[in-house]
C-alpha cells in the first residue's frame, strides 16, 4: 500500500470531522456519554489521533485527559479515584490519552508497583468497567501498534527535533530497552480485560496518517445512528454598517500592517 498523500488524507479526514461533528449533536441531545481510551505503544502516536478527533470539536464538551505521575496522595487513593473526577456528562466527550491502563504498562513493566497492586488491579478493570456501561456511558478501548523498527526512527527525529524533544521522557527512554516485555505485559492485560462488554481495538500505526483515519472510521461505525437533521443558521443583517475596532485607554496596540 502506498503512501497516503497528504491533501487526499486531509480531504479523507474532513469527512469524517463532519461526522464527528454530527456524532457530538448526537450525544447533545440524547444526553449520551462517551469515552475513548487511547493506548499504545511509546511514539505509536495518540497524541496526534487525539487531536485529530478534539480539534474539529467544541472544546467545553470535548476534553482530552493525559493525566501526570500520581501525587503522593493520589497513591493513597482507591486506584481508579483520580480518573473518575475526569469522567463525561451528559452530552460530553472525554479523551483518555493513556489511562488506568498504565498499571498494566508502564507501572508493570517499570516495577513501579508491587506485584499485588497489579493483580488487584487486574482482576478489578472488568467488574469497574461493566459498571461505567452499565450506566450508561460509552466506552471504547483503542491500542495502538508499532513496530520497534519504526519506533526507533520517531525517538531518533523526536531526539534531533527542539520542537519534539519534550516528547521524550526518561522513562521512554529506559522503555526503548523493553519493547519485548511492554509486548507481553500487553497480551496479558488484554488476555484479563478484553471482555464482550468493553472489547480492545488494536490499530496499526506504522502509518500514522492511515492509522488516525481507521481509528476514526471505527469510532463513527461503532456508535448507534448518529444522524439528525442539520438546522440551518441564519445570520440576521447588521443593524448598522461594520466599524472599525476602536482603543481607548493607556494601552497601545500592536499593529500588523493589515489594517
Amino acid at each position: 500500500m502506498g503512501k497516503l498523500k497528504k491533501k487526499e488524507y486531509l480531504a479523507m479526514l474532513e469527512t469524517m470531522q463532519v461526522e464527528l461533528n454530527a456524532l457530538h449533536r448526537w450525544l447533545q441531545h440524547t444526553g449520551k456519554r462517551l469515552m475513548v481510551l487511547v493506548e499504545g505503544r511509546d511514539t505509536a502516536g495518540k497524541g496526534g489521533v487525539i487531536s485529530a478527533i478534539a480539534d474539529c470539536l467544541n472544546p467545553r464538551q470535548c476534553r482530552v485527559v493525559a493525566l501526570p505521575k500520581p501525587t503522593e496522595r493520589e497513591r493513597s487513593q482507591w486506584y481508579f479515584q483520580r480518573y473518575v473526577s475526569h469522567f463525561p456528562a451528559a452530552g460530553e466527550i472525554v479523551l483518555f490519552d493513556r489511562s488506568w491502563y498504565n498499571r498494566a504498562g508502564v507501572e508493570k513493566v517499570m516495577g513501579y508497583c508491587s506485584e499485588d497492586e497489579y493483580q488487584h488491579f487486574i482482576a478489578q478493570v472488568p467488574v469497574f468497567e461493566q459498571l461505567l456501561i452499565d450506566d450508561g456511558i460509552l466506552l471504547f478501548k483503542y491500542w495502538l501498534s508499532v513496530d520497534q523498527s519504526k519506533q526507533e526512527e520517531r525517538f531518533t527525529e523526536r531526539a534531533s527535533d527542539p520542537l519534539k524533544r519534550w516528547k521524550l521522557s526518561p522513562i521512554d527512554l529506559k522503555a526503548r530497552e523493553k519493547y519485548r516485555e511492554y509486548g507481553d505485559a500487553r497480551d496479558a492485560m488484554f488476555k484479563r480485560t478484553h471482555t464482550k462488554h468493553a472489547p480492545w481495538t488494536v490499530v496499526d500505526f506504522n502509518d500514522q496518517k492511515r492509522g488516525r483515519l481507521v481509528l476514526i472510521r471505527d469510532l463513527l461505525d461503532r456508535v448507534p445512528d448518529i444522524k439528525l437533521e442539520d438546522q440551518p443558521l441564519l445570520l440576521p443583517p447588521l443593524a448598522r454598517e461594520p466599524e472599525k475596532e476602536r482603543f481607548k485607554g493607556p494601552c497601545k496596540p500592536i499593529r500588523n500592517g493589515a489594517s
